[in-house]
């Protein structure tokens, strides 16, 4: 996306605690919006024209030892901000982030699948479709490691919160106490790209404490791991993780996903894909119920214009066992 303006802004000495910057920093402005039409085979679907809105932005700054820092908010469809974030990199050991967004940790991996647009739940039929958050679905502060300190093609992530309930703070006041959640969590996500020319392994491990009670039999788990290869214009790829939520007090057990997807990229500006998303949802004396989302999807752009289709069907929509939707999604999404 092209910035929309640049503002030369200085350095706030006082927050920076003694720590002066090198030069004046930037502040960038980029965005988006899209127009969608849905048409759904379920329920009322009402007017069906909508709209998104995305605005991003962006400063950043240099300190005298050489660390680099940026400020990124992000604003969505008219909420006050939707995430934020604040990443120092510090030169030769990696990027440290303070993260109000999710995406960060274990919840990078949630859904690592090929597609021409969105992920297989994210069109406009309601899926439900539970995956993996650990700690980075949180507000947490994350370690992506120097590439210096790692094998050649070799990413390492570290994620720590100390009490990772979903809330989000202001300076100076806290969140309000999870009921499950006691303590801290962490996530463990390593991926590598130099094994084979194409071919991207990734895997992750989340740990949050939970109180053991009538409710809690134990910490909360998370894994996931697996794969993509691209060739020519083809990517596919293949996942599996699994949530173990560890509750007492719901017929909830965990989840175990599966994933597959692929994507062909049928010029520079057209591409095509097809994803499949199943999840189980494992019952405490009850029965299982799987849940599978599939999505057929096409992009097309023009510049800075994108428009895209997705037709997508769900089979046991929120675990419900005999609840089937379908439908499509028309998006024009333009950028600046």
């Amino acid at each position: 996306m092209n910035k929309l303006t640049k503002i030369g802004v200085s350095a706030l000495c006082g927050s920076l605690a003694g720590i002066s910057a090198a030069s004046a920093g930037d502040l960038s402005v980029t965005g988006g919006a899209t127009a969608t039409w849905s048409k759904l085979d379920y329920g009322q679907t009402g007017n069906p024209l909508g709209m998104a809105s995305a605005i991003t932005f962006k400063g950043s700054g240099e300190l005298d030892n050489g660390s680099t820092f940026t400020l990124t908010i992000d604003q969505d469809d008219k909420s006050a901000y939707s995430a934020s974030q604040i990443a120092l990199t510090v030169p030769g050991v990696g990027t440290f982030s303070y993260d109000e967004g999710g995406g960060t940790g274990l919840d990078r991996l949630d859904d690592k699948m090929p597609t021409a647009w969105e992920e297989t739940d994210g069109t406009a039929v309601s899926a439900g479709l539970q995956t993996v958050a650990g700690a980075g679905g949180s507000t947490d502060i994350e370690w992506a490691v120097d590439s210096g300190m790692m094998p050649d093609g070799m990413s390492a992530y570290i994620s720590y919160s100390p009490r990772p309930d979903g809330g989000k703070a202001t300076d100076k006041t806290g969140t309000g106490v999870g009921s499950k959640v006691s303590g801290h969590g962490y996530d463990i996500v390593l991926e590598h790209s130099g094994l084979f020319d194409g071919l991207n392994v990734f895997a992750g491990y989340s740990m949050i404490e939970q109180s053991t009670s009538t409710e809690v039999s134990g910490d909360r788990t998370a894994t996931a791991v697996g794969a993509t290869y691209a060739a020519g214009g083809f990517t596919v790829g293949y996942q599996h993780s699994k949530d173990n939520l560890e509750l007492n007090d719901s017929a909830t057990n965990y989840y175990e996903n599966d994933a597959f997807g692929v994507s062909f990229n049928v010029s520079d500006d057209l591409s095509i894909s097809f994803g499949s998303h199943k999840s189980e949802r494992n019952m405490l004396g009850a029965t299982n119920v799987e849940l599978e989302a599939q999505s057929m999807q096409i992009a097309y752009t023009m510049g800075g214009a994108s428009i895209k289709l997705a037709d997508t069907d769900v089979d046991n929509a929120n675990y419900s066992a005999n609840t089937d939707r379908s439908g499509t999604t028309v998006a024009l999404s333009l950028a600046f």
